[in-house]
């Protein structure tokens, strides 16, 4: 029998409100309907390690407590708090979050006896010990060898074990490593006693079915459960994280809004989204916050949202071309992807004005502020909002509103909702 995802992860008990009903759609039937790939996986967040490693990104200890109180709140499996032996304060909020939150805690460590030993002292459920296992890394980072670095690991690795700490070992660089090496050094921690292997790809170079291959080889050879890490170089990250839970892995570690070292991690509500949208997996997961959880770490990491990311972006549920515009005010699955919709991720669908903008919502917008336009007058104010749009203008409410005044569009009920 296989080991289960939960196997040697020490949680805390815990009781969560019922999530509400909006998770749940059907997927639509059609070309796409194949929802029996993945049948679940765990979310680990690395938000407060990997995520604050973006440059110029720098979480204070207030930040890391309020981020990892929402992501607990959600229901996220792991978070990855921190690197307690990185320095007094790191140490700190690592331990306090630990302390707090009944999400599995984790510290990160090389193998190197102090990080180790501060990671354990920090009392996380998890240990995340890594070390370099491509060529190119062990010789011009590491300045070690093969054999070194194998020794090192397993020691790491039985140290955490022999805690009872649940430990993950990270070959780091696996999609850069040589495969004979890598299985040599998977099979060695898996002897070692580790709980999780995390395969890395740490410089972004996967695409998903050379992933995908890659997890199945890893798991050829390991007990322990697996975990994937990618990095969004190519902007593979997510693809690739689902990838490698098609393929067998049991768990994916992400960031919010994507944040990490140069291009940044898979993201938290993309893959999220995909496993409850796209593949119906109960994650267990809160999606209604995500919008806010979003909100929150763009905040405090100074990393703007762009308007066009996937699910928190501004634009994600917006609409301003005449054709989808009109097509989502009769039904929004016709231009929205319908399983997943505003609701799940606690956002609001937007008619945007502008150039493209038609009749059908221009109509729609006058009739929600209290007007009773006709078809002429409709047509009239949604010439000037294509005019001031095409100018490159923002188009507003008020100026909508205007333009129905100077046409002389009737406001008698506008009044009477005023009142």
């Amino acid at each position: 029998m296989p080991p289960s995802p939960w196997d040697g992860v020490r949680c805390h008990p815990t009781t969560r409100p019922a999530l509400t009903p909006v998770r749940a759609i059907e997927f639509f039937k059609g070309t796409l309907d194949a929802t029996t790939e993945i049948d679940a996986a765990r979310v680990f967040d690395t938000t407060l390690r990997d995520g604050e490693q973006s440059p110029r990104t720098s979480f204070s200890y207030e930040d890391k407590r309020e981020i990892a109180a929402a992501l607990d709140d959600m229901g996220t499996h792991v978070i990855e708090a921190g690197f307690p032996v990185n320095s007094d304060a790191e140490f700190e909020a690592v331990r306090d979050i630990a302390k707090s939150t009944t999400a599995t805690t984790c510290g990160l460590a090389r193998v190197v006896d102090k990080d180790v030993e501060a990671a354990l002292d920090a009392d996380v459920d998890m240990v995340h010990v890594f070390a370099s296992t491509s060529d190119v890394q062990i010789e011009d980072s590491m300045h070690s060898t093969r054999a070194d670095v194998k020794k090192r690991s397993v020691e790491a690795v039985e140290r955490v074990a022999e805690s009872g700490t649940t430990v993950m070992f990270s070959p780091m660089d696996a999609t850069r490593t040589d495969e004979d090496y890598l299985v040599e050094m998977v099979e060695a921690v898996t002897d070692a006693g580790v709980d999780w292997i995390n395969i890395p790809d740490t410089c972004g170079v996967a695409t998903p079915t050379r992933f995908a291959d890659l997890i199945e080889v890893v798991d050829a050879h390991t007990t322990a459960n697996i975990d994937v890490h990618t990095h969004d170089d190519f902007g593979l990250a997510t693809a690739n994280a689902l990838a490698g839970i098609e393929a067998g892995a049991d768990q994916a570690q992400v960031s919010v809004n994507s944040i990490g070292e140069r291009a940044g991690n898979a993201a938290y509500e993309e893959y999220v989204m995909a496993l409850e949208s796209l593949y119906q997996v109960d994650t267990g997961i809160d999606t209604t916050e995500i919008t806010a959880l979003s909100k929150l770490v763009e905040a405090k990491s100074g990393m703007d949202v762009p308007g066009n990311k996937p699910v928190t972006g501004a634009n994600a549920f917006s609409h301003e071309s005449g054709i989808h515009a009109a097509g989502v005010i009769e039904n929004s699955d016709t231009f929205e992807p319908g399983v997943m919709t505003p609701a799940m991720v606690g956002a609001t669908r937007e008619l945007v004005m502008g150039k493209h903008t038609g009749a059908h919502s221009v109509r729609e917008r006058l009739t929600d502020a209290g007007f009773e336009p006709t078809d002429e007058e409709v047509r009239a104010v949604t010439r000037r909002v294509k005019d001031k749009g095409a100018d490159d203008e923002r188009v507003t409410m008020q100026d909508v509103e205007a333009f129905a005044r100077e046409v002389g569009v009737s406001e008698e009920d506008h009044e009477e909702v005023r009142a």
